[in-house]
Order: structure tokens, then C-alpha cells, then sequence
């Protein structure tokens, strides 16, 4: 993961980044599988994915993979693993292998996605703004009921989770980041709302 240090001041919910006009975020097509398994090698540390595997993977679900570009050249890319709910309990209990992933554990297009994996970003220079429009694909409904998780791998990842509203999650998986879905999260009990439920009740009676 590479990425303009400073440009994450700010915490904001993965699902609220604002959409960069400046970087187109599309589905990958098959010619543009290369460049983008070059661009991760260059960019995030320790990725053991091939061209070959990332083509295996696109083929199974071309919605796994985003490219990021602006003025038409490639700025960055985004990998996903869409799990099911075997992959979901396999990723918590440290049971997938996530540099080969076996497709029993990924959603098919019948299937819902449990949970979803961000297997890289890769971004260079102005590239990480595609980020939100990112966040935007990932709210499509075959992918709304997913919570997002991450394992970052430099310092400047981290510091992405850290500002997009990711926290570590315990789990037998070392150093997993979870990203709830704001729909998800459990609404703050406010004292004032429960006065007023109490007074419409007392009226009725």
C-alpha cells in the first residue's frame, strides 16, 4: 500500500470519502490484470500474488478488481475477496490461506457476501482519492451487508485504516483491521429519546 503521507489528516468513514472526480475507479478488464499485478509488487510489500492467480481470481468474479486512473494512465488498482460465510468464519479463525484463497470460500454471484477482504491497494501519487469511489462500488447490494476487513502491511496502510474508520478486531488472523458498515453499527441509546417514548405513553394512558 503507497501513499502521499499527510493526505489522511482528516478521519473519515470508509463510506462517507468523498468522490474524487480527478480518478476514474472502474471494474478491471482482463488486458489491464498485468500492469495491475506489477503495480502491487511495486507497491505493497510481501504480495505473493501472481499475474496468473489475479487472473484466476478476476475470472471468477471481474467485480474483485478495480483499477484507479486518471487522465487515462493507471494510477492504482484495488483486489477484493469477496467471502461467504465459510470464507468469513475461515478469515476470523485463521483457516484461509489468503495468498491462494480456495473458491469454496468465496461468495458466488448466487451467493450473499459475508464479509469482504481488501486484498491490496496499490495507489501512486494522486491515485489513493479513488478510494472513495471505491467504497461507493462496495455499496452496490450484493455487497451492502458486508463489513470490510484488512490487514495493513506498511505504516502508511496502517495509517489509511486508522483514518477511514477501521480498528484491529480480535481474531486468531494477526493484525486484522474490521471496517463496520455505518448500517450495521448499534444506534447510541440517546437518555432524551427515552423520556419522550415514556411521555407519548404516559399521554395515552
Amino acid at each position: 500500500m503507497s501513499m502521499e503521507r499527510g493526505s489522511f489528516a482528516a478521519r473519515h468513514d470508509f463510506d462517507a470519502l468523498p468522490l474524487s472526480p480527478d480518478v476514474d475507479v472502474r471494474c478491471a478488464q482482463s488486458s489491464e490484470i498485468a500492469a495491475l499485478s506489477d503495480m502491487a509488487h511495486r507497491l505493497v510489500p510481501g504480495v505473493q500474488i501472481g499475474t496468473a492467480e489475479l487472473a484466476r481470481y478476476f475470472t471468477f468474479d471481474p467485480q474483485s478488481i478495480l483499477t484507479f486512473s486518471r487522465k487515462g494512465n493507471l494510477v492504482g488498482g484495488m483486489a477484493f475477496l469477496f467471502l461467504n460465510d465459510r470464507g468469513h468464519d475461515a478469515l476470523l479463525l485463521d483457516e484461509i490461506c489468503l495468498t491462494a484463497p480456495e473458491t469454496r470460500y468465496l461468495a458466488s454471484a448466487k451467493e450473499d457476501v459475508a464479509a469482504i477482504y481488501i486484498w491490496a491497494i496499490a495507489a501512486t501519487g494522486r491515485g489513493i482519492a479513488g478510494l472513495g469511489k471505491a467504497a461507493a462500488h462496495l455499496r452496490q447490494v450484493r455487497f451492502r451487508g458486508a463489513d470490510c476487513y484488512a490487514q495493513p502491511s506498511t505504516v502508511a496502510g496502517r495509517d489509511i485504516m486508522k483514518a477511514t474508520g477501521f480498528d484491529p478486531v480480535p481474531s486468531f488472523q494477526p493484525d486484522l483491521w474490521c471496517y463496520e458498515r455505518p448500517w450495521h453499527r448499534q444506534p447510541m441509546r440517546m437518555p432524551g429519546a427515552i423520556i419522550q417514548t415514556r411521555s407519548f405513553a404516559d399521554a395515552r394512558h
